[in-house]
């Protein structure tokens, strides 16, 4: 009987090891995002990846999930944060990981240029507007609490900071119109009543939930994304805004180190299908996929006068004129204070 019970128990452990070595590994992917897009992505966007990826191939897949502010985040992985995906707010990031020797190759390829979300910058106000704001020209009222992001750590201020100064320079503001100067004038103004700057959007908008400040520069989705959680605020739409366009990429140095190249392409791929447009959507940001935008259309408001960053020149000659050592940032701060 012993005999039998050891023989048993041998064929036993036989079919569970057969079994295990017939089982697919679980796969670990890391993700470095910027703080806006982590409800889309830890509740929405990974799941329905994981599931498609389970059905696919067999294989679990385990996320290793980062968030910080997009120019935080760029630089702790050209540091040697081993991201196997970048998923950040702006394209000068991506580019800067890039430089650093970690992707290379073209990021940029595709229908989407590598973009996978869009928002549009916006002026979060207390529930029913109590100090009239509208429009950039009233950011520079005296004694008005404004709260944006610091540029120097998060993606979401420097959209903000091209959102007014773009709109400047369209004549999209009535106080001050069409040239460069007026535009660093307004943006001194404003920077003047700027009372935080958080090292990302996520943090400036957890300040002004807390009751700080009167408005808040910041991504339309962030506004949504609160919204949904029970928050009252609301949002204006200035007359001349930006397109905020977001991009992902395959970090290669690290998804090769980590043989984690076809679950990271997968994955950069995965976030510009129906599904994962949705799910963007869902959480407030503007989809990249035309069909999506237009069965989404409802949610989002017009812009009457929508430019992109390519309208300033692009990101190379923006990072030099107005984020450089004597850019009009720069010389708008020294205003400023």
């Amino acid at each position: 009987m012993k005999s039998l019970v050891r023989t048993l128990s041998y064929a036993l452990a036989l079919v569970a090891a057969a079994a295990a070595m017939a089982a697919p590994a679980a796969r670990s992917l890391t993700l470095g995002a910027y703080t806006t897009p982590r409800e889309a992505y830890g509740k929405a966007i990974i799941p329905a990846f994981q599931r498609y990826w389970k059905q696919k191939t067999g294989q679990d897949v385990r996320f290793q999930e980062s968030y910080l502010g997009s120019g935080a985040q760029a630089r702790a992985i050209a540091g040697g944060f081993e991201a196997d995906v970048a998923a950040l707010s702006l394209e000068a990031d991506v580019d800067s990981i890039a430089r650093a020797g970690l992707i290379r190759h073209d990021w940029r390829a595709g229908p989407t240029q590598g973009m996978v979300s869009r928002s549009v910058v916006v002026l979060a106000v207390r529930k029913g507007n109590p100090k009239g704001v509208r429009d950039w020209d009233d950011l520079r009222r005296p004694g008005l609490e404004v709260l944006t992001p610091n540029v120097r750590t998060s993606g979401g201020a420097k959209w903000n900071v091209c959102a007014l100064y773009g709109a400047v320079l369209r004549g999209g503001t009535a106080a001050a119109k069409g040239n460069a100067d007026a535009a660093t004038a307004l943006l001194g103004s404003v920077l003047h009543n700027v009372t935080v700057m958080d090292k990302g959007a996520r943090e400036s908008m957890i300040n002004f939930e807390k009751g700080v400040g009167d408005v808040a520069i910041t991504y339309e989705n962030e506004v949504l994304v609160g919204r949904r959680a029970g928050e009252t605020y609301e949002y204006m739409v200035p007359h001349s805004t930006i397109l905020i366009e977001n991009p992902a990429a395959v970090v290669d140095k690290y998804a090769d180190k980590h043989g984690n190249r076809d679950l990271a392409l997968a994955f950069v791929a995965f976030l510009t299908t129906p599904e994962a447009q949705r799910a963007f959507s869902e959480y407030g940001l503007r989809p990249v996929d035309a069909g999506v935008a237009k069965e989404v259309a409802r949610r989002f408001p017009a812009v009457r006068d929508l430019f992109t960053i390519r309208d300033l020149g692009g990101w190379a000659r923006v990072e030099k004129t107005l984020f450089g050592p004597s850019g009009a940032y720069e010389r708008a701060m020294a205003a400023a204070r």
